[in-house]
């Protein structure tokens, strides 16, 4: 506790207290099934055009890499030619909650080994559903194993759930309802926008300053869609889309949480709990049924319309 305490410190001290409004983009489980609005190909290919389109740069694609079948492979590797980098994400995204250290470490090693074979390759590490271990000796285990295959932790700073927005949109597409995307793209854009600022204040309140956040979405339909529309909501609302390796140059890169967690919020969350707030590590748009009936009421009723 000691040492997390001096950091936030020291964090305090050296920054100065400023709102830089600075992200990175990151996008979790790719190559992630892709069997609904678009197939595989077509998703990665409009997502590389439109991050292009709008002049994003590079962003940072985590990777299952059982889905490295030979469609998610092409998939990875247009990824990887348009010069993203690729991190790891687990072979099979297990849950740190219900699986031991040894296996938990030899599905590491596995996409490790994986994933040595693309180019923009780095070692940074997005532990699935962002669970590090409910206990000293499993997060300890990961901790030091991190070390010694020399990753850092990939945390995120800014949490939503952007993956049952998709869910929602490829159930109504199967289910023949009309969406209009315009709309769609709107409440995406509103949802991730209002978790985003929420976050930054969290992190103004317990830092004095906003950090160079880290955004965690996923490698979806949606987020082929509304890439370029998220960004240019961000850039009208004075926000910087930053490299992920600049993101992590900020002092709260060194930080670690000392009791272990069962459920992580985020490096955000973990700051504002060790100097401790309770309540409010998650932002209410991070609730399904919210999520499902603001879905129905800005999307679909207004599609009919």
């Amino acid at each position: 506790m000691q040492r997390s305490i001096l950091l936030l410190i020291i964090c305090l001290i050296t920054i100065p207290v400023v709102n830089a409004k600075q992200l990175a983009i990151t996008f979790d489980d790719a190559p992630r099934t892709a069997n609904g609005y678009f197939d595989g190909q077509t998703r990665a290919k409009t997502l590389i055009e439109t991050l292009e389109k709008h002049k994003i740069g590079k962003v940072a694609f985590f990777s299952n890499t059982q889905s490295l079948n030979q469609e998610g492979l092409d998939r990875m590797r247009l990824y990887d030619k348009a010069g993203h980098l690729i991190g790891n994400h687990t072979h099979s995204h297990p849950n740190f909650l219900n699986t031991d250290l040894p296996t938990y470490r030899d599905d590491f090693l596995q996409a490790h080994r994986l994933l040595q074979q693309f180019d923009n390759f780095k070692p940074y590490f997005r532990f699935p559903y962002l669970r590090e271990g409910e206990t000293v000796e499993k997060r300890d285990g990961m901790r030091n194993l991190l070390r010694e295959n020399k990753y850092k932790n990939a945390y995120i700073t800014l949490n939503n759930y952007d993956w049952y927005i998709e869910e929602l949109f490829q159930t109504a597409v199967k289910d023949g309802k009309s969406v209009n995307l315009q709309k769609l793209s709107k409440m995406y854009v509103d949802v991730l926008m209002e978790s985003i600022k929420y976050y930054d204040e969290v992190a103004i309140k317990h830092l004095g300053r906003s950090p160079k956040h880290v955004l965690l979405l996923h490698e979806m339909d949606i987020s082929a869609l509304f890439i370029g529309d998220l960004a240019q909501r961000l850039r009208r609302e004075g926000w910087d889309v930053i490299p992920l390796e600049e993101a992590y140059k900020d002092p709260i890169a060194e930080y670690q949480l000392t009791q272990p967690i069962k459920y992580n919020p985020g490096r955000i969350g973990e700051i504002a709990f060790d100097k401790g707030q309770k309540k409010g590590l998650w932002h209410y748009t991070l609730d399904e049924s919210y999520l499902e009936k603001r879905f129905q009421q800005e999307v679909l009723l207004l599609s009919d319309r």
